[in-house]
């Protein structure tokens, strides 16, 4: 017979496997090679070396070990109660953000911005993409600014013969920006979106304790970036203004895609009524379609299953991590929540912070803390991924390797401790 203490050491154990793995993947994926390519050996090794699918796949094996002890009925029991709201969303969300109509909506937006501030016209694009970009995640969601500063990116700075130095630095940049420029609003950032309603944080409240300290912190961190490889960032190759099109799209047809996002981010909260907003969105392209290329649908997938693997691995975390928060003062919740964010994912910590009884300042410094540690790894935020499969493929054979990826993230997440500490 299944019991709970069984569910929780084992799902910690997978968990546990899943960080392991994920930190390992730079160096399985390069043993595909010693196989044919396109063998089954080859293909297998080669899946097991993708970051995206590690927690799915340790996710699928954990249900299998519950199917053999507690049989399909405890399997089908567990999965009733994920939910997998969010991962359906994000692949939506970027599916939607990586059409052409939307990013040449916000190119041509950052362009114009940049246009307003003398300099280097790479150098201030960069300034303005990435502190622009993060914060529309707030009004957007941070999915889909994720999607579309990462797809600017690609388009205007990776690919160029940046150095692999700048490439980590302005990923471990975009995600603690993303992480924290979703702060707002009480919709938006996922770590918000978890305890805003419990706690009765409506806007000014979410706006005064968090928002623009992250203002500050994005502001900070970016212009500091920008001073360190001002150089670096003033020599890429550039042209000036928007790439011109075969085909001009007419403001209605940009018009169209922004308010399909707007609804489907209004109705985020429910899967039935996204997904049918995204059907229709799907038979809209088809109309418009003289004006779009290809859907991108690989990346929303993989980082999709990635995320539903979190979720379905996540929730028997709670034993440890509830612990650790009821025995810890405020300074230790605040650096707690940020080191947990790493390993475990900042929603859930916050979401199990929202079941303890906490003091206002302990909330505060929880939500802070995870807000702020959503940039060190690939699985700290739910964006993250998004990010990760967009401009891996910029780092070589062996793909993005996680201590690269904190080491880019960790001055950037300084920065924001400071501000949301010390402000």
């Amino acid at each position: 017979m299944m019991t709970l203490n069984f569910i929780n050491a084992s799902a910690t154990v997978c968990f546990g496997f899943a960080i392991v793995h994920t930190f390992a993947v730079g160096w399985i994926h390069p043993l595909a090679n010693r196989f044919s390519v396109g063998t089954a050996s080859h293909n297998l090794v080669a899946l097991f070396g993708e970051v995206e699918v590690v927690f799915g796949v340790w996710a699928a094996l954990w249900l299998c070990l519950v199917g053999l002890v507690g049989g399909v009925g405890a399997v089908s029991g567990y999965l009733a109660t994920c939910n997998m709201t969010e991962p359906a969303f994000v692949f939506v969300v970027m599916t939607v953000c990586s059409t052409r109509p939307i990013l040449r909506a916000t190119e041509m937006g950052i362009e114009r911005v940049s246009r307003w501030i003398p300099g280097a016209p790479p150098l201030v694009y960069y300034l303005v993409c990435m502190s622009v970009g993060p914060v529309l995640g707030s009004f957007i969601t941070e999915p889909a600014a994720m999607t579309v500063t990462a797809m600017l990116l690609l388009k205007r700075f990776y690919g160029r013969g940046i150095s692999r130095r700048l490439m980590y630095v302005t990923l471990g940049l975009l995600f603690v920006n993303v992480s924290i420029g979703g702060a707002l609003t009480p919709y938006a950032a996922p770590p918000l979106v978890m305890v805003a309603g419990h706690w009765g944080w409506g806007f000014s409240t979410v706006m005064t304790l968090f928002g623009w300290k992250a203002i500050v912190a994005i502001i900070a961190a970016t212009g500091l970036t920008g001073l360190v490889f001002r150089k670096e960032l003033s020599k890429v190759p550039w042209e000036s203004g928007v790439d011109p099109a075969p085909h001009p799209i007419p403001l209605w047809v940009i018009a169209s895609h922004v308010i399909f996002l707007g609804v489907i981010v209004m109705t985020g909260h429910s899967l039935k009524l996204f997904s049918g907003v995204f059907l229709f969105f799907l038979g809209w392209v088809t109309v418009t379609r003289g004006y779009q290329e290809d859907l991108r649908f690989r990346q929303g997938l993989l980082v999709a299953f990635f995320l539903g693997g979190v979720v379905i691995l996540g929730a028997p975390q709670r034993w440890w991590i509830e612990w650790l928060i009821v025995h810890s003062n405020i300074p230790s919740l605040f650096v707690g929540a940020m080191g947990l964010s790493a390993v475990v994912d900042n929603a859930a910590v916050t979401s199990l912070a929202a079941q303890v009884p906490l003091a206002d300042l302990g909330k505060v410094a929880v939500v802070s803390g995870a807000l702020v540690g959503g940039g060190l790894s690939v699985i700290a935020n739910a964006p993250n991924p998004i990010g990760f499969a967009l401009l891996g493929r910029f780092f070589g054979k062996d793909g993005i390797r996680p201590l690269g990826l904190f080491l880019g993230a960790l001055g950037p997440t300084v920065i924001a401790a400071a501000c949301f500490w010390f402000l």
